[in-house]
C-alpha cells in the first residue's frame, strides 16, 4: 500500500509517530511531509527541544526505515502532488485548523495541501486527524466542508472503554481507528466485545 502522511503544526506528535512506524511494519510504502510548524511540534513533543534542524528531526522520526521517503513541503515534483501518480490513501496527522482552513476553500500553499486536494478529486481515501479543543464555528464549518467533500475526520479523541493503562494505549487507540480506515489490520487495541 502506498501512502502520503502530512505532519502539520497542531499538538499530537506521538500519534503521527506511532502511525508511521504502523505503516512501515504494515509493509506500507510510506511519502512523508512536514510543515515547519510539524517539525516544531515533532521537536518539541518527541524530542524536547523546538530549535533541533529540521533535517535532525525528520531523521529521528523516520528512524532510517527504507520504505519511507520525505518530501520537501514545498516539493511539487512529488508523485503525491498529482493524481495521476498511484496512491491508496492519504492521512494528515496531526492536522491543525490552518491546514482545515486552507483545505476547506480549496486553497493550495505547499505539498501537504496538495496532496489533499489531489486525494479529494480523485475521490481517494483521505483521513484528517485533528488535535484541537475547543473549536469555533469556523473551524466545525470547514470540517463539515471537508467531510462532504470526502475526507475522513478522525479526532485524536482516545477512548478509555478498552482498559486503557498507558499514554501509549491511548496513542494505541486513535492510531487503530486511522489504520482501520485505510484498511490495514492491526491488534493495537482490544475490540469492542473481544475480551
Amino acid at each position: 500500500m502506498r501512502v502520503f502522511l502530512g505532519v502539520t503544526g497542531a499538538s499530537g506528535a506521538p500519534y503521527a509517530a506511532r502511525l508511521l512506524r504502523a505503516l512501515t511494519e504494515s509493509g506500507c510504502e510510506v511519502g512523508l511531509a512536514a510543515s515547519a510548524a510539524g517539525v516544531e511540534v515533532l521537536a518539541t513533543e518527541l524530542y524536547g527541544d523546538p530549535a533541533l534542524p529540521r533535517e535532525e528531526v525528520l531523521e529521528r522520526f523516520t528512524g532510517g526505515a527504507e520504505s519511507v521517503t520525505v518530501y520537501g513541503v514545498n516539493d511539487y515534483k512529488s508523485p503525491y502532488a498529482s493524481g495521476s501518480a498511484k496512491v491508496d490513501a492519504y492521512v494528515i496527522c496531526p492536522c491543525s485548523m490552518s491546514t482545515v482552513g486552507t483545505l476547506a476553500t480549496g486553497a493550495m500553499a505547499n505539498l501537504i495541501h496538495r496532496a489533499a486536494s489531489v486525494a479529494l478529486k480523485e475521490g481517494r481515501k483521505l483521513v484528517l486527524v485533528p488535535r484541537e479543543t475547543p473549536l469555533s464555528s469556523i473551524h466545525l464549518n470547514g470540517l463539515a466542508t471537508l467531510q462532504q467533500a470526502g475526507a475522513v475526520i478522525l479526532f485524536a479523541a482516545p477512548g478509555f472503554y478498552h482498559g486503557a493503562e498507558s499514554i501509549d494505549d491511548l496513542v494505541n487507540f486513535v492510531v487503530a481507528r486511522i489504520l482501520d480506515q485505510l484498511g490495514l489490520d492491526n491488534t493495537l487495541i482490544s475490540r469492542w466485545g473481544q475480551t
